[in-house]
């Protein structure tokens, strides 16, 4: 299968390096220079992932993946020249699945391309064991991908989607940041606090009646979170 990449950057120069990158692993890409023509894009072809510069005219990066995250699931990689932690927790915030800053080595690049493809359409292939995990009102259902809570379907992310179902296959065990990462991410967690912690509130916000009093996915300070058994 090949997959479609659409590359967003004002920077036409840009657009074009990472689409001659890209092209010669094998992928079809889309081009597109502000956030309104991706949008208008992915109403009409279908995209596998998206690289999204932040600031663009019309409508920018952050604004983009919003209007994004209202409807589909797909991998978003923001591309920002802006490397404060603040700005990349912004990112997250937005609904994006990773984060580079500006300038990247591509091949780093290409490898995250890779990875967030591999989450991406094994779970949305659902090429993982069949069987529905349930605790309390909470299920995921890893043969349809559907999560619900008392009945309603959530919409989550592919990353969120990997943590919650990770949490809740080692119900009752406390997992840690690292391992929360290493497993979701399939990298080596080098300071991954910030980035777990953001999805992880995301999701929260998504399951828990209370995400300030969550009834499933627990924090236990200092050693990492868990799904108990209810």
């Amino acid at each position: 299968m090949t997959y479609t990449v659409l590359v967003c950057d004002d920077d036409k120069l840009i657009v074009n390096s990472l689409a001659l990158h890209l092209q010669k692993e094998g992928y079809r890409i889309l081009k597109s220079y502000n956030g309104l023509e991706a949008l208008d894009i992915l109403e009409t072809e279908e995209v596998h992932l998206i690289l999204l510069d932040v600031m663009m005219p019309k409508l920018d990066g952050l604004s983009t993946t919003l209007r994004i995250r209202q409807e589909r699931n797909i991998p978003i990689i923001i591309l920002s020249a802006k490397s404060e932690d603040t700005d990349k927790i912004a990112g997250l915030n937005f609904g994006a699945d990773d984060y580079m800053t500006k300038p990247f080595n591509s091949f780093e690049l290409l490898a995250r391309v890779k990875s967030q493809l591999r989450r991406y359409t094994t779970l949305g292939c659902m090429q993982v064991e069949k069987q529905v995990l349930v605790t309390g009102g909470l299920t995921a259902d890893t043969e349809t991908g559907r999560v619900c809570v008392d009945g309603e379907v959530i919409k989550l992310t592919p990353t969120e989607y990997k943590i919650l179902v990770y949490l809740m296959r080692n119900m009752g065990m406390i997992l840690s940041i690292n391992q929360i990462y290493e497993n979701v991410w399939q990298d080596v967690a080098h300071a991954p606090e910030n980035t777990v912690a953001v999805h992880i509130r995301r999701l929260r916000e998504k399951i828990e009646i209370n995400p300030k009093e969550p009834k499933y996915i627990k924090v236990v300070w200092g050693s990492g979170y868990l799904v108990e058994k209810i």
